[in-house]
């Protein structure tokens, strides 16, 4: 089959494609509702059985329920997730439609349609479940990942390469992603009245205070590293001493070395201005995906494109994380965006082009053939 067949297959998948994410955005999947994750998983293996020659199915890894079709411990494995950050009835406000053109709901962008495309992408290339080709979907990602990262590490364990089908970014793909830590630091002093006798209290806001101007030098400009004060609570009435408080810091960089300086100055910490007990949460939640580990798929990518006469591909690096990051730090080639093209992401407009449906999944299934075939 010549890539020109391919493109043609996928174009006549078209309406197949539209009525299956259709089936996935209508059941609305917010993150910190179980329920409903478990209900989108059950619907994918409902749905995804018109794809693929054998059936998907449902696991569950610590509270979270995870999607999964093919190996356990895929050498290829297609890596995305169900879960959204809109909260049941948003579908009341923003319902499904398609204008031939465009794609339009909750998740459709981010990263439903991209589903879809890496079901039909599995079945042009022709995989069965001895082909070393495996998915997995997780329920948990838009909120880290947390549970889902065992079953992650697991199922990589013999992967050689992981497609990310996250969302493109304007079309181009995302060869290289920013690492996050998160930081919760807590401040306790010690309260007093603040007209009779400041000076017996402990101010827990000065020594947050303090933290702020501290971290926000930080960060490095030439290196893209960013160090973002972003929430803070403390005091309790306008005439005490504040006896706590709360900040939480959101940290991104695009290497390790540059998330590892941050946590050394965080975690080193401590005020000098009050005698404020600190206390510190959290650190490096996702290791920067940096450029070198998706750089032979991009090449491959690329390749595959012009062979498809597609327009050329671009690579971009981008500031939000996925679990591509998980996958990169593990040492594994990994490349991400390979999901819809469109625009709006956790946003009202979110859209994803119709078109772009069967070009992006020629592309997988280009490059998931590719990858068998070079096994070994």
């Amino acid at each position: 089959m010549t890539e020109s067949d391919l493109l043609g297959r996928a174009k006549a998948l078209l309406p197949a494609m539209v009525d299956s994410v259709e089936a996935l955005v209508t059941v609305e999947s917010p993150t910190e509702d179980v329920e409903s994750c478990e209900e989108v998983v059950q619907a994918a293996i409902g749905v995804v059985a018109g794809w693929l020659p054998s059936p998907a199915r449902a696991e569950r890894h610590g509270d979270r329920p995870v999607w999964r079709w093919g190996p356990q411990r895929p050498a290829v494995l297609l890596l995305g997730h169900l879960d959204t950050v809109w909260p049941r009835g948003t579908l009341l406000r923003l319902p499904f439609s398609s204008d031939g053109a465009r794609l339009r709901g909750p998740g459709v962008f981010d990263m439903k349609a991209g589903v879809v495309q890496a079901w039909a992408a599995l079945a042009l290339a022709g995989v069965d479940e001895d082909s070393g080709v495996g998915m997995l979907l997780t329920t948990d990602e838009e909120t880290g990942s947390h549970a889902s990262r065992t079953v992650i590490a697991d199922a990589i364990t013999n992967a050689r390469a992981v497609l990310v089908l996250e969302p493109s970014a304007d079309g181009a793909l995302k060869t290289s992603r920013k690492g996050t830590s998160w930081y919760t630091v807590g401040f306790a002093g010690r309260a007093a009245h603040a007209g009779l006798d400041p000076e017996r209290g402990v101010n827990a806001l000065s020594a947050a205070a303090e933290f702020v101007t501290a971290c926000s030098g930080w960060g490095d400009p030439a290196l893209g590293t960013t160090v973002t004060p972003t929430t803070l609570t403390a005091g309790t009435t306008a005439n005490t001493v504040p006896a706590q408080a709360s900040l939480t810091v959101d940290v991104r960089a695009w290497s390790f070395t540059e998330q590892s300086r941050v946590d050394a100055l965080v975690q080193g910490w401590r005020p000098t201005t009050t005698q404020a007990a600190l206390t510190i949460q959290g650190g490096i939640d996702r290791p920067a995906m940096e450029a070198v580990q998706s750089e032979a798929l991009f090449a491959m990518a690329q390749e595959a494109a012009g062979h498809l006469r597609l327009p050329p591909l671009e690579g971009r690096a981008v500031g939000g994380a996925s679990d591509g990051n998980l996958t990169a730090a593990a040492g594994v080639a990994t490349l991400d965006g390979l999901g819809a093209v469109g625009d709006g992401a956790h946003a009202d407009h979110e859209w994803a082009s119709v078109p772009a449906l069967a070009e992006r999944a020629a592309l997988t299934a280009a490059l998931i053939t590719a990858l068998v075939q070079s096994r070994g």
